[in-house]
């Protein structure tokens, strides 16, 4: 999804930046009781904002002994506008390059989108994740896990293949009632050189018309449906994908539309591709199908169920605008706890707006045997700013020497980690921290 990020005010006749005014929080301590699960405190922290555009997870990477980082967003939209903002920083230390100023950030060559009906790259995309080969001695070669958003208009629909959107009965967009809402999908992109300039490998997992959510049920002003907002982690030969499902859980039409079919199937789900996969990852990917991954990347899994939000208590599919549900899921492991830490936003009103971010555990270290990549803990909340609106929380290295000696990411975490998200208040809206947390067993 796309927010404003560059707001400024004019003040004494010159246009400075506006300082986020931030409504007081009381710090989050959540104890762990007779050995049920890891313990975090929110820290209050020195403050600082990302000063360049970001609307999705912060990819990163060590290259040698430099952290690079992947914020921002690329290619065509014709809802909020074409972009060349997705770009790339480097520091010796992790604040030195989450502090690097606008022209310290640089733009990668990345492939140009091409023409409606023809393969090739279309709509814009964001890099959620950079997984790192570890068969590259140099630490160059990377895999960049990108959120991708299309239209009826930049992927038409294509009866041969099934691919595409057709443009009758679109539910509204975020910017108006004439605008379309976007579908995602889930993609791969390769670099040999550090991420300076990528290829494009294909989407990996999507889902496609008959589960598109259309007038009149959908009124969430977002999505028509489709798969986004994903964190990738790698396990054991598997890069396991855990995304935001926001299609149908089955075929759509008015006649038979049912809410409770729709939030069955929704919202935090998993799906694995084997490692040697990446280079042509379409169609290979499997979703999770409740006992095993055995659904096609086009298929209808299971979501993870422990992380879905009961009707009792509010919530409901994603199409509807009163819903609440988690998204946009951060995954790492942390060395200290031994276990996954997942960072999660909630969706409480219209357009998904919600002020509180949650957490979750999962003990087993590998994701791929039995049920372990269901078994997470109910969320918690971490920290809520009412009057705020939070978007894609997520944990990332400190200052620290063992952060720095051990290249520690966002997907690779100790002891104390900091917090980062997407806050908008009033009509500002920045990426910025003010928190660390600190873990205990």
């Amino acid at each position: 999804m796309e927010h404003n990020l560059k707001l400024f005010l004019k003040l004494t006749g010159t246009i400075c930046l506006l300082v986020l005014a931030l409504a007081f929080t009381q710090p989050a301590s959540i104890k762990s009781s007779n050995g049920s699960g890891p313990g975090v405190t929110l820290i209050p922290s020195d403050k600082f904002f990302v000063n360049s555009f970001v609307d999705c997870n912060m990819a990163e990477a060590w290259i040698g002994d430099t952290l690079r980082i992947f914020p921002g967003k690329y290619g065509e939209d014709p809802l909020w506008g074409d972009s060349r903002n997705l770009k790339f920083a480097d520091g010796r230390s992790p604040d030195e390059v989450f502090k690097t100023l606008p022209a310290g950030f640089k733009e990668p060559a990345l492939p140009p989108n091409t023409k409606p009906g023809s393969t090739g790259l279309h709509g814009a995309v964001w890099f959620e994740t950079v997984y790192q080969d570890s068969g590259d001695r140099s630490g160059k070669t990377l895999y960049a896990v990108y959120h991708n958003e299309n239209y009826p208009a930049t992927l038409p629909y294509d009866p041969a293949s099934g691919n595409g959107y057709i443009d009758k009965d679109w539910p509204q967009g975020l910017t108006g009632a004439a605008t379309p809402a976007a579908v995602c999908r889930i993609g791969i992109m390769k670099s040999t050189n550090g991420g300076r300039s990528w290829v494009d490998k294909g989407i990996f997992i999507e889902d496609k018309q008959p589960r598109m959510i259309l007038r009149p049920n959908n009124t969430s002003v977002t999505f028509a449906g489709g798969v986004g907002d994903p964190s990738a982690v790698a396990s054991k030969g598997y890069l396991y994908l855990f995304y935001g499902e926001y299609g149908y859980a089955g075929t759509y039409a008015a006649s038979t539309y049912d809410n409770e079919t729709e939030r069955k199937g929704q919202c935090i789900s998993v799906a694995r591709i084997k490692l040697t996969d990446l280079d042509q990852p379409a169609g290979k990917a499997k979703r999770w199908g409740g006992k095993k991954f055995d659904i096609p990347y086009d298929g209808i899994g299971n979501p993870i169920a422990k992380l879905q939000i009961s009707p009792a208590m509010g919530g409901g599919p994603a199409s509807h605008p009163a819903s609440k549900f988690y998204w946009g899921p951060s995954v790492s492991w942390n060395t200290y706890l031994r276990c996954w830490v997942m960072l999660m936003a909630k969706a409480e009103g219209p357009s998904w707006k919600g002020s509180s971010v949650y957490i979750s555990f999962n003990k087993n270290q590998d994701p791929g045997q039995g049920n372990n990549s269901q078994q997470w803990s109910i969320p918690k909340l971490l920290l809520n700013k009412p009057g705020h609106i939070i978007w894609y929380p997520s944990l990332q290295p400190t200052q620290s020497a063992e952060d720095i000696s051990n290249k520690n990411t966002c997907v690779k975490l100790g002891r104390e980690a900091r917090l980062f998200l997407k806050d908008q208040f009033k009509d500002s809206s920045y990426y910025f921290s003010e928190y660390k947390l600190r873990f205990a067993l």
